[in-house]
């Protein structure tokens, strides 16, 4: 039996544990594409907050991709898995051209997504960084590094399920980390979700429009026929 039936109830259930940041004017939701936008929508709902994209890419191993040597991030940051990189004895080189292809797909999705529209301000705001799970935290870690270059008051990982040892490290990447669920073993992310189907380009620009609407705005009142 699977904790989460999908995202979206993942969502729900993590931002049960963030009720302490509802309705703060000081608190930014953002979500990592493409899979934590879901999950951050429904946290940025809960907590009545504003939500936004922070791009980042994994940099996987050529031949087996889904192996994480590192990511980069919005802003030229880029955090290697030094234990891979050291165990396949990854040359610099090779490093540099995985590196390079996935910055263009970044800025891809950078146009994709905000639509020319600039990066969200994070300096002084209480940032809660969203995705829908963690395994080795690559991608994670190089979001994280990359928005504390950019002086947020204070910055909150927040996700539905990560390995505990994993969870644990996290502490050192944040004020507060939040894992909804550290199961052990762990395996992977996608065997904690009934539904951990792709998420897709155009689902992630649909909530970044639906999420634009502004924060308090008054409800939608029916028109009398």
């Amino acid at each position: 039996m699977r904790p989460f039936k999908n995202r979206v109830d993942a969502g729900n259930i993590l931002a049960s544990r963030l009720t302490a940041y509802a309705n703060r004017s000081d608190v930014l939701v953002l979500g990592l594409p493409r899979g934590g936008v879901p999950v951050a929508f429904q946290v940025a709902e809960a907590l009545n907050a504003p939500l936004d994209v922070f791009l980042v890419r994994k940099l996987g191993v050529p031949g087996h991709e889904e192996l994480a040597m590192g990511a980069i991030a919005s802003g030229g940051t880029r955090v290697l898995n030094q234990d891979v990189v050291t165990a396949l004895n990854i040359a610099p080189d090779v490093i540099d051209r995985v590196a390079a292809d996935e910055q263009r797909e970044l800025e891809r999705r950078e146009r994709e997504y905000r639509d020319e529209l600039p990066p969200p301000e994070v300096r002084g705001k209480t940032v809660i960084l969203i995705d829908d799970g963690l395994a080795t935290g690559s991608t994670m870690r190089a979001a994280a590094r990359a928005l504390r270059q950019r002086a947020p008051a204070r910055l909150v990982i927040a996700v539905p399920t990560a390995p505990p040892d994993t969870c644990e490290q996290f502490k050192n990447e944040a004020d507060e980390v939040i894992c909804a669920i550290t199961p052990d073993p762990f395996y992977g992310v996608g065997l904690w979700y009934d539904d951990f189907a792709q998420t897709t380009d155009a689902q992630v620009r649909e909530l970044l429009r639906r999420a634009a609407v502004p924060v308090n705005a008054p409800p939608k009142v029916a028109s009398k026929q």
